[in-house]
């Protein structure tokens, strides 16, 4: 931002990804306060909406609070009534001098409407939804970024496998990765300091099942049980990794990196898939698709006993690798 450009004095944060979110708010702060004559001195007021009395937002948005720079963090607003989104939308189309509101909105809720209202008045957006599992590569590969590290896709797929998917646990391991390796991170380096989690991750359970390591593979899912790996995380890496070997091998062998447009994987996870694949045929394949189909059911309620629907799996799927 250029120093004759003042920061926006509405914003609408979208979403319902707290870490997301927390870090637009502070964005938002950062701005007003660089711009401020006051800088450190400019106030943050926060209240819910959606519990807030008009009255205290009356009080809040008066436009006699705001002789001096102010920032106004307006939570839940997706479930604020009908006086309170009155009160915040007037406020909004003409915010005095000094005066920054910045609402928190879920993007569903009663007061569902107030967002394209909020559109629609100029403020500036800032998306913070949930991510889906998808984007979850890129996340990593900023924050490694934001740290001065450039990840491989191998170490991003590993931090992902020995984390998981939550933002903030992610957020803290790639700096923390960061901070202790000098930035010289390899697949060795995040093993060896989330060795007690990637131990047990479902994706270790079953890329051990589909190379055929029957006694390692059930070791590994008993390790992923008493530490708490949930049934449907076991069950959607086994389908990951069995689908993973069927379209690699109907594809045939080949250069991984031509490969990876037509198939939409890395490179690197098709050269492991093409190692995994041997040993398997057609019909054991097409075998292991019925038992990771089936074993999707059995753990979203199907089975009366999921432990024993997963350890089931597992072991067939080792065996019929051969």
């Amino acid at each position: 931002m250029s120093p004759t450009s003042p920061p926006a004095q509405l914003h609408l944060v979208l979403g319902d990804e707290e870490l997301l979110i927390e870090r637009a708010v502070a964005a938002v702060v950062a701005q007003v306060r660089a711009a401020s004559a006051t800088a450190e001195d400019v106030p943050v007021s926060r209240l819910r909406a959606g519990d807030a009395s008009p009255a205290e937002l009356a009080e809040l948005l008066s436009p006699s609070l705001f002789a001096e720079d102010k920032v106004i963090v307006l939570e839940a607003a997706a479930e604020a009534g009908k006086d309170a989104v009155t009160l915040l939308l007037d406020a909004a189309s003409a915010p005095p001098e000094g005066f920054t509101l910045v609402v928190l909105h879920s993007g569903g809720g009663r007061a569902k409407a107030m967002v394209g209202a909020l559109q629609k008045a100029g403020a500036t957006v800032h998306e913070c939804a949930k991510l889906a599992k998808s984007a979850l590569p890129d996340f990593v590969r900023g924050e490694f970024r934001t740290a001065g590290v450039r990840a491989s896709p191998e170490v991003i797929q590993v931090v992902l496998d020995a984390v998981g998917s939550d933002l903030r646990e992610l957020a803290a391991a790639c700096s923390q990765l960061a901070a202790d390796t000098g930035g010289k991170i390899d697949v060795a380096a995040v093993q060896r300091y989330y060795s007690g989690k990637a131990e047990v991750s479902g994706f270790d359970v079953a890329e051990l099942a589909v190379s055929g390591d029957r006694v390692a593979a059930m070791e590994a899912l008993r390790w992923a049980m008493l530490r708490g790996v949930p049934h449907v995380l076991l069950a959607d890496a086994l389908a990951d990794a069995v689908h993973t070997v069927a379209r690699v091998a109907s594809a045939g062998r080949g250069d991984p990196f031509r490969m990876a447009s037509e198939l939409g994987m890395p490179p690197w996870k098709i050269k492991k898939a093409q190692g995994q694949a041997r040993g398997w045929r057609p019909e054991t394949i097409g075998t292991a698709l019925g038992v990771v189909a089936q074993l999707n059911a059995d753990v979203k309620g199907a089975a009366a006993d999921p432990d024993y629907a997963v350890e089931f799996a597992v072991r067939r799927v080792s065996e019929l690798r051969g």
